[in-house]
């Protein structure tokens, strides 16, 4: 039995349910889902594979005030709206949503109930996105015309030491050049690695599981044995177009700093998900991986979570702060983004590539 009008069933209006960018689940009166549209997927973090044929309330949190008013508009007939009600996903996380119930009956078909859910935290998190990636353009300019000042007198520094050290007839002498020589070329190292690969990225064919394992395996050589790394993977991504090698040193980055977080014991989730029609900084794509890295450490504090992607700035006495930052310029040249949510004992650090298919 179909909770859909034959209409509904139609492939032009499934089309079209599909381009909204609000979601819509059909449901019937044991709440079982019997239709979800692409946006409903993404606020629910879930498939229509996985979800049609399911319990609504066994694949999502509901709050209790949500499922009673679902009930009482299934039995009296009566639409109504809950307003930023929060639902927690299969994944573990949580969305904000405006949500309207429409009670529905058609011929031959029981009563059911349509859902319309409208993420109210999207466009925060746009905004947000827009302004971190403002951030770091600023940044980035600030940093090229720092480079630019201190490289010049730098090579100097570094060439008059040279021509020092040959003029000294003592070689014990030397050895005060050659420290000069050697912290000029450290700052030199500092300065690029700030500046991040100057190169245009090599877009080549990429399996981001293959990836993962590698940066796994490079990781846990070097973690703690009582740190554990377990994976969360969708096997349905395809290979894609990007720059590998730059991938593997932004994940080397993000799952280093996870590593440092969780000590000498902890929890590590390497998480792999297609995200649909998200929207990066201003840009929307149809398809974008989301890699989330979730580790059960202390969580970045609260003063450091807005600046977390700049240079220099580190929550650890021995951290240089420029692992994320390199990380999310590389990202930024990729088109991608990373970003962060973190409470005490979840930081979920999500690296989000858009989904350019391989051919063949």
């Amino acid at each position: 039995m179909d909770i859909m009008t034959p209409q509904l069933n139609q492939s032009s209006d499934l089309q079209l349910l599909d381009s909204l960018t609000t979601g819509v689940v059909c449901v019937d009166d044991s709440f079982r889902v019997h239709y979800i549209n692409a946006a409903a997927e993404q606020v629910l973090r879930a498939s229509a594979r996985k979800t049609v044929g399911q319990r609504l309330t066994r694949l999502v949190t509901l709050p209790d005030s949500l499922f009673k008013h679902m009930r009482e508009s299934m039995e009296q007939g009566q639409p109504c709206t809950d307003r930023e009600i929060v639902i927690g996903t299969p994944s573990g996380e949580s969305n904000t949503v405006d949500c309207s119930i429409s009670p529905y009956r058609g011929p031959n078909v029981r009563r059911g109930l349509v859902l319309e859910l409208i993420a109210v935290d999207r466009p925060l998190r746009i905004a947000r996105d827009e302004a971190m990636l403002t951030q770091q353009e600023h940044a980035q300019s600030l940093l090229r015309g720092l480079a630019h000042e201190i490289k010049n007198p730098l090579g100097g520094l570094r060439g008059a030491a040279q021509l020092l050290e040959r003029q000294l007839p003592d070689e014990e002498l030397t050895e005060y050049t050659s420290i000069i020589i050697r912290e000029a070329d450290r700052l030199q190292d500092l300065i690029d690695r700030m500046l991040g690969p100057a190169s245009r990225p090599q877009r080549l064919r990429v399996n981001i599981h293959e990836v993962l394992q590698h940066v796994r395996r490079v990781i846990t050589a070097g973690a703690n044995e009582g740190v554990v790394i377990s994976a969360d993977y969708d096997p349905s991504i395809p290979e894609f177009l990007n720059d590998r090698n730059r991938l593997i040193q932004v994940l080397l980055n993000v799952l280093g700093n996870a590593i440092n977080a969780v000590g000498e014991r902890g929890q590590i989730t390497l998480r792999t998900r297609v995200l649909s029609r998200h929207t990066i900084g201003s840009r929307q794509h149809a398809l974008v991986i989301a890699v989330s890295v979730i580790d059960n450490g202390p969580g970045v504090p609260d003063n450091l979570i807005d600046q977390i992607f700049y240079p220099m700035v580190t929550g650890t006495d021995h951290g240089t702060g420029l692992g994320l930052s390199i990380a999310q310029s590389i990202m930024n040249q990729l088109g991608g983004l990373i970003e962060v949510t973190s409470s005490p004992g979840h930081t979920n650090f999500t690296v989000l590539i858009p989904l350019e298919p391989a051919d063949g």
